[in-house]
């Protein structure tokens, strides 16, 4: 019995044992004393800071708490602090941190602590004014708190396993509740929504947010992601906005994962996880509940089924939340059940053991959750029975794996010995679970591997050696194993090797295992795609060789997928590829002639999906690869020629030339893709050679427009014209998706009236239709596609000018009539070629206009204007498009155009061409801040290299919330980062740094 309530002062032991129960006996012992010793240090540090001198002396008093009699062994609160000082960094980082809610923690005990926490969420006074940021705060404060009093309930051994998972769960509950309150409320306030009741916003609503797994079943563990589906009722939403009502919910549900998931400086709340809606791949993150209707209703899956079990409406419009179930009741509790059905749902079971290392039970390693006898085997024993015979049976429908077993219990389906097992089990593993997550909080289910760790873990759970806890945990993991394995005793033997087997029309069980064990986490998919294949529904599959071939290939095919960082990911886009092709026996072939092909494909699909477009639309493209030095290095300029200029010979006409020219360039892009995809070539690197490949395509083809234009027109005596790039071509920057910038310039003598062809032209109209012939030759559609994108908009007077300008006129127009803007443009301007002197003499016109003296003043103000101008019209807050994010490219590139038009009058060495080349020489020369110089150059580095492989991997907008982890890998390592948290980062870092340097110069 602890001693004197008055002996430590502001502790009161009796209080505190009523609370917590007396002696130490409950608590786990010190699994690692030297841990407790820095945490006891740290404690004491945090009380030397606080400047509540009361709450010190409680904290000090409380640390030394020790048995009355003795005074030698530590009680009371001193012995929960030593418990969990000794054993979970995470938790005692909480105490420490919050030495307030600590002291009402240990004297008031952890029910009134977490209805404290619980109720700091369920808080609706600052509903109408509370910012973003301050619920955020205030969910995550009140989740920590939360979280510390349920650990120390149970590590304390308070509350029993129901009283804590029923209170992590109704706390993710309050916090959902609290966000879509939250969110809702925005959107009332912005007029998108018009709510009934404003201060009740869910009430109504037609929101649905339904918890599934875990949360569902109001069965949480310690360190639980929340899995949920987000829907909207689109006959009750009161929707008054201008958008539909898809993109505003599809923003309310990332705005909500925000509010969960995001980690600041308070920590997270819950990680949220929206995959479970129908068809994750191809949906929204937030569906109508029509289209969920239809999905289930036309091609729910049993696995599915089994997933709605636990289906619970846990925050938004609960009345709609209900009814929306009750419309699945059908799809998810059938009164008869085929023999497909039942195979079906006896796959989902076995798909279990297909767990690697499942079919082993050892201690050390052993994945609670997933591994033989552990969690998953007990959940599936209740949910495979519950799908076959809640249909006829109301009471088993039930969201709870224990209440569940206990009513197939109750209707003679588990024998009573089976529920007692599995229900010691299923509480016994959920212990180990929860204080596997507790220590560091990490969503872990391994059972730590070397022997200190396995230790330290025994002795926090309670035992003294590691001996009795193994011999506890196997006798759980074996019965559980036993009594699950008897299910379906007819399957044969679930460890077995299986096959690979795909005719039918059912999923075969063993091989839906055997995908699982190769890495794949939808088996089920790959098995009925395979069968697609294999039906002939695919322009490539309608041969029977093909068909025979793709037999032949599909094991080797389906171990390079399986050995993919996201095998499901890249399946989906192998799949995608084969139904864009036009036949698939020549490709077939080609993969069984050369496997290595193979591999090379699978890491364009699992990473690239822009380029796996490209392979699907011209599956010619692996040609290439085929050739010795594909890898080895990209041909320069030269070398580009010459290659160009032989494909070119081979052409019969001027359309077979366009095509041969399209297929090269797409070759050499590709090529040069491939290089950057595998880390050869970074992006700022590769747009040289990709400039070269645009040079090379122009140089060949404007030859082959003046000869087929000549015989109609003939040549204009002693005429000359230039092809004048600007741009990311005009600066040698470009990338894979880049347009051409082009300006085309001629001269020729005064006193030339016309060409002189069987059809003249004045020189003026000779050069526009020469060059419009020119740039519909380089945009039109072929069956290669089209060689660019063309943009005319930088010429002389823009999309009002000529096609084609005098060189004469061109100077004028500088001289009396450009804006600033235009002279900006000028400063990336580069002749691609040109006949006779006609480029010299361009360049020398450029250099002139560009060295000319300026007013600063004016200057300055036109560069900021126009920034201003753009920002409005395209500026974003996505930093992952850094072109015109804040802080972003253009800001630097008109720091660059800023101060080549500034100080070229005296320093024309600063007309370098790029971005890069322009700052490096300007901080040399010390036109500005070296430092500044060198922290522009490097963001524009940075920002080059994100946006040139992103036009490479990525259709669209990139999201990083849904990108694959190979994706994210590939833009981390052409970006330099070592992955990719540093690389958000440094992009942060770098907006920020850039946005600094524009204020200071153009202030």
């Amino acid at each position: 019995m602890c001693g004197n309530p008055n002996l430590f002062g502001t502790v009161d032991l009796t209080i505190f044992a009523e609370i917590w129960g007396t002696g130490t006996s409950r608590l786990p012992a010190v699994g690692n004393p030297d841990q407790e010793d820095i945490h006891r240090q740290r404690w004491r540090e945090a009380l030397g800071r606080c400047k509540d001198s009361d709450l010190a002396a409680y904290g000090e008093a409380v640390l030394g708490q020790t048995d009355g009699a003795t005074h030698s062994k530590l009680c009371g609160g001193g012995a929960l602090l030593s418990a969990i000082f000794g054993n979970s960094p995470f938790l005692s980082q909480c105490l420490i941190s919050d030495l307030p809610f600590a002291r009402r923690l240990l004297e008031a005990g952890p029910d009134v602590a977490f209805d404290e926490a619980r109720e700091a969420v369920t808080n609706r006074v600052p509903l109408s004014t509370e910012t973003t940021n301050q619920i955020k705060r205030r969910l995550r404060v009140a989740k920590r708190r939360a979280a510390l009093a349920i650990a120390a309930a149970d590590v304390a051994n308070v509350w029993q396993l129901e009283r804590v998972i029923g209170a992590l769960s109704d706390f993710a509950d309050a916090a959902l509740k609290a966000s879509c309150r939250h969110l809702l409320r925005a959107l009332h306030n912005s007029g998108e929504l018009s709510l009934a009741h404003p201060e009740d916003p869910e009430s109504g609503s037609g929101l649905i947010i339904l918890g599934m797994g875990k949360l569902g079943a109001r069965e949480l563990n310690y360190s639980s992601d929340i899995d949920l589906i987000i829907l909207f009722d689109q006959d009750t939403v009161p929707h008054t906005g201008d958008g539909g009502l898809q993109h505003l919910f599809t923003r309310f549900a990332r705005n909500l994962v925000a509010l969960m998931d995001e980690r600041t400086r308070d920590g997270y709340v819950f990680r949220t996880d929206l995959r479970l809606r129908p068809d994750p791949g191809a949906t929204p993150p937030a569906m109508s509940v029509l289209a969920a209707e239809v999905y289930y209703e036309s091609a729910g899956q049993n696995w599915e089924r089994a997933a709605m079990i636990k289906a619970r409406p846990v925050a938004g419009d609960e009345q709609a939340g209900l009814a929306f179930l009750d419309i699945l009741r059908p799809f998810m509790w059938r009164r008869s059940l085929d023999f497909a059905a039942i195979q079906d749902i006896q796959s989902i079971k076995r798909q279990i053991n297909a767990y690697r290392g499942g079919a082993q039970i050892a201690v050390g390693g052993h994945n609670i959750k997933l591994g033989r006898g552990g969690i998953r085997e007990i959940e599936f024993y209740a949910q495979t029975q519950q799908l076959i015979w809640g249909g006829r049976d109301p009471d088993l429908r039930v969201r709870g794996t224990v209440e569940a077993i206990k009513r197939l219990a109750e209707a003679n389906h588990v024998a009573p010995e089976v529920l007692e097992d599995l229900t010691k089990a299923y509480n016994f593993h959920r212990r180990v679970e929860h204080r596997l997550q507790m220590t560091d909080d990490r969503q872990t289910h391994e059972l730590p591997n070397d022997a200190e760790g396995l230790l330290n873990f025994s002795v926090f759970l309670g035992y003294k050696t590691v001996e009795a806890f193994t011999e506890d945990l196997l006798s759980k993991l074996q019965t559980v194993a036993k009594h699950y394995a008897a299910l379906f005793e007819d399957e044969g033997d679930l460890a077995g090797t299986g096959n690979l087997v795909f005719t039918g029309a059912e999923d075969d069980p063993d091989t839906l295992k055997n995908l699982a064990e190769m890495g794949f986490s939808e088996p089920a998919m790959i098995s009925s795609t395979v069968r697609v294949w294999h039906a002939g529904r695919y322009r490539a599959m309608r041969s029977a060789r093909a068909r025979e071939l793709l037999t032949e290939l599909l094991p080797s095919l389906l171990e390079s997928v399986a050995a993919s960082p996201n095998p499901d990911l890249a399946f989906r886009r192998f799949d995608a590829f084969l139904q864009g092709l036009p036949a698939g026996v020549q490709l077939f072939s080609l993969f069984m002639a050369n496997p290595g092909l193979f591999d090379f494909v699978v890491e364009i699909m699992a990473a690239a999906p822009k380029l796996a477009g490209w392979l699907s639309r011209y599956p010619i493209l692996l040609d290439g690869v085929l050739s010795s030095d594909f890898f080895d290095f990209v041909p320069d300029a030269v070398a580009m020629g010459e290659e160009l200029s032989d494909a070119g010979e081979q052409a019969r006409d001027f359309q077979d030339f366009l095509d041969i020219e399209r297929r090269w360039a797409n070759d050499k892009v590709f090529q040069i893709g491939a290089h950057m995809l595998r880390g050869r070539l970074t992006p700022v690197a590769a747009s040289g050679p990709l400039s070269d490949v645009a040079d090379t395509c122009l140089k060949a083809l404007l030859p082959e427009i003046e000869r087929i234009f000549s015989e109609d027109h003939g040549k204009v005596p002693g005429g000359t014209m230039a092809v004048v790039a600007f741009g990311k071509l005009g600066s040698r920057e470009m990338t894979v998706s880049s347009d051409l910038d082009l300006m085309f310039v001629y001269d020729c003598p005064s006193n030339v009236i016309e060409s002189d062809g069987p059809k003249p032209l004045p020189p003026g109209q000779y050069y526009a239709r020469l060059c419009q012939r020119f740039i519909g030759a380089i945009t039109a559609p072929t069956v290669e596609g089209k060689l660019y994108d063309v943009d005319m908009r930088l010429r002389p007077a823009g999309d009002a000018g000529p096609i084609a300008s005098s060189l004469e006129a061109f100077t004028g127009y500088q001289k009396s009539e450009a804006w600033t803007w235009e002279y900006q443009a000028l400063t990336r301007a580069r002749v691609v070629c040109a006949q006779g002197d006609l480029g010299a003499r361009f360049d020398q016109t450029m250099h002139k206009i560009l060295t000319t003296e300026r007013d600063e003043t004016k200057l300055l103000n036109d560069v900021v204007e126009m920034r201003g101008r753009l920002r409005k019209e395209y500026g974003t807050d996505d930093i992952w498009l850094p072109k015109h994010f804040a802080g972003g490219l253009i800001d630097i590139e008109f720091i660059a155009q800023y101060l080549q038009l500034r100080y070229a009058a005296c320093h024309s060495d600063i007309l370098a061409g790029d971005t890069v080349s322009v700052l490096e020489a300007a901080g040399a020369a010390g036109m500005t801040d070296k430092y500044r110089a060198r922290d522009l150059v490097a963001a524009a580095i940075l920002w080059r290299n994100l946006q040139g492989i992103l036009r490479l991997t990525v259709d669209g907008n990139f999201h990083a919330a849904t990108a694959a982890p190979a994706l994210k890998t590939v833009i981390a390592r052409a970006c330099g980062s070592v992955d990719f948290d540093a690389l958000m980062l440094t992009m942060e870092a770098a907006a920020d740094c850039t946005k600094g340097h524009f204020e200071t110069i153009f202030s």
